[in-house]
């Protein structure tokens, strides 16, 4: 690892959890599933992949009633379980944020950043498909992936926006029941799904990153309805994040 990276680590945690953390960085990242619950249940997700990799290993998450780990099942996207919209793959602590959303049905959510759409299905699903829900992104080619995501899981419920986040006439609602920020982040968090990223980040990194979050928090809590839900997410570690 980097050095700035390794002293940060020891500042932050001691050196015996530095070296477990730095070590899990290292580690090849394990695959997680998430099943959609708008066409099976994690059990029924579970048994439509084992049928097609019997030598596969499964292992129910104990943090998110949806999601299971698969090991030693390849390719999951060439399973007809994956095809068909049973499952989808999305990393377990990615699931847990739209957990902490809690959506409901009749809610108006805004997914700012919604990036390839994996949260805004999901934030779906846990409504039943029965929320209105904004994907909004800067990037029309996420925004795409994000359409072809939700066909494939059968999601109705979301509507793709593409605009600056930042800009206070970007095309949203007024108000949202609940917001979900998944800001822009250094990504030091998921170093082990990006391991040549540990050699491009630079502690300079941080700041311009921690600068833009801020803005979007600023355009962003306005539009959340009084007594609503805003919950801010970013897959790294650094204090101005």
């Amino acid at each position: 690892a980097p050095d700035w990276l390794v002293r940060d680590a020891v500042a932050r945690f001691g050196a015996e959890e530095a070296a477990r953390f730095l070590a899990a960085l290292n580690a090849p990242a394990p695959l997680w599933l998430r099943a959609n619950t708008l066409r099976a249940t994690r059990d029924q997700a579970m048994r439509a992949v084992a049928a097609e990799r019997p030598d596969a290993t499964l292992t129910p998450s104990d943090a998110v009633p949806e999601a299971f780990r698969v090991d030693g099942a390849g390719d999951v996207a060439q399973l007809t379980a994956f095809a068909t919209g049973l499952c989808t793959a999305q990393d377990v602590a990615a699931q847990r944020i739209a957990r902490l959303v809690a959506p409901a049905a009749g809610e108006r959510i805004l997914d700012a950043c919604a990036g390839v759409g994996g949260k805004s299905t999901h934030l779906a699903a846990l409504a039943g498909d029965q929320a209105r829900i904004d994907s909004a992104d800067v990037s029309e080619r996420k925004l795409d992936l994000g359409i072809d995501l939700a066909r494939r899981l059968g999601v109705t419920s979301t509507t793709a926006i593409h605009c600056d986040l930042t800009d206070p006439h970007a095309p949203l609602a007024a108000a949202y029941d609940r917001v979900l920020l998944d800001a822009p982040c250094s990504g030091l968090g998921v170093l082990r799904r990006h391991p040549e990223a540990k050699w491009r980040r630079t502690p300079n990194d941080v700041a311009p990153v921690a600068a833009l979050q801020a803005r979007l928090l600023d355009a962003l809590a306005p539009r959340v309805r009084p007594g609503g839900v805003l919950v801010y997410s970013v897959c790294t570690f650094t204090d101005e994040e």
